[in-house]
């Protein structure tokens, strides 16, 4: 995994995210010649990974009462039938 410092991963984080994003590069971000973090590819999944992943958890007693907490807190834009 290439190394770089934390100035060189500023001044080239366009370019450094280009590399992870497209190639899949993975960076050691260094500083004062110490590793303080790895920059990594997110990890991707499907819809229906993340289907098969729900399935196998329930939801906790409190789940429905704390959707309906969320969903007051919302406003609705106008451009939307709700």
């Amino acid at each position: 995994m290439p190394s770089l410092t934390a100035t060189d991963a500023a001044r080239r984080f366009s370019d450094v995210l280009d590399a992870v994003e497209h190639a899949g590069e993975s960076y050691t971000i260094t500083r004062h010649g110490r590793a303080v973090a790895r920059l990594v590819p997110a990890a991707r999944t499907t819809g229906a990974e993340l289907l098969a992943f729900l399935e196998r958890r329930r939801p906790d007693a409190g789940f429905a009462s704390d959707v309906e907490a969320v969903r007051a807190l919302l406003t609705l834009d106008e451009r939307w039938p709700a």
